[in-house]
């Protein structure tokens, strides 16, 4: 944890937060804080800044808190994922986090088995969790904003070309001439299909409505370390 970040119903006042969970127990144990030492903090969708310890005992500690940082700025890429399995998503929803994604589209598609839509992660708030972890780690305020899409065809047809809003959309395909390294510079969408890949059908619908096939390289990689890959382009 490099930032805690603060919660409206933390607040006691218009400068002090008092702390009771997670939170205070790291501030205690791991960063072994003491009265007047500082650490850093932010409130959630907000400024940074540092945060004072005024007061710590076993059951609360007390931050006299003054913000005054604006959050990172948000990655280049929004990205479109297909749903990778449950044990990975966890994981992949961190990773967004710490890069600073502002929007994760989840979509199903041909290779997602259906069953992974049931998964118990995908409630919003195991989705904050994960995705607070990662802005922990990275000192971030802002959560990306995680979009589920549980039809292929609809979301291609009816919904990719709003998303991308004029910026460039992006697909990731072995094979392909352009490497995404190559691309021309800003702010776009990008697309990582399943373990696997997209199958025919879904590579061209989505080039036919708007992507351009893009190569990560010329090795075939997991779905995270293909996103991994597409966020350190960014």
């Amino acid at each position: 944890m490099n930032i805690v970040v603060l919660n409206r119903s933390d607040w006691r006042d218009g400068h002090l937060v008092r702390l009771v969970d997670r939170r205070a127990d790291h501030i205690r144990s791991v960063l072994r804080a003491a009265v007047g030492d500082s650490i850093r903090v932010g409130e959630l969708n907000g400024d940074l800044g540092l945060g004072r310890i005024c007061a710590i005992d076993e059951r609360a500690v007390m931050l006299a808190v003054e913000l005054s940082q604006p959050p990172p700025p948000r990655h280049r890429f929004d990205i479109v994922l297909a749903l990778p399995r449950p044990k990975v998503l966890r994981r992949l929803l961190r990773t967004v986090a710490e890069y600073g994604v502002a929007n994760l589209h989840l979509i199903h598609c041909a290779r997602v088995d259906k069953s992974y839509w049931q998964s118990p992660l995908l409630a919003p708030e195991k989705v904050h969790d994960a995705l607070l972890s990662g802005m922990e780690r990275a000192r971030d305020t802002v959560a990306p904003r995680v979009h589920q899409h549980r039809r292929f065809r609809p979301f291609v047809e009816d919904g990719l070309k709003l998303i991308c809003a004029g910026r460039p959309c992006w697909i990731a395909q072995m094979g392909a001439t352009l490497a995404l390294r190559h691309a021309p510079p800003g702010d776009a969408v990008v697309m990582v299909g399943p373990e696997g890949g997209f199958v025919p059908f879904e590579l061209d619908l989505a080039q036919a409505v708007i992507a351009q096939p893009v190569h990560l390289g010329s090795r075939t990689l997991s779905v995270d370390t293909a996103l991994t890959t597409v966020l350190a382009q960014g």
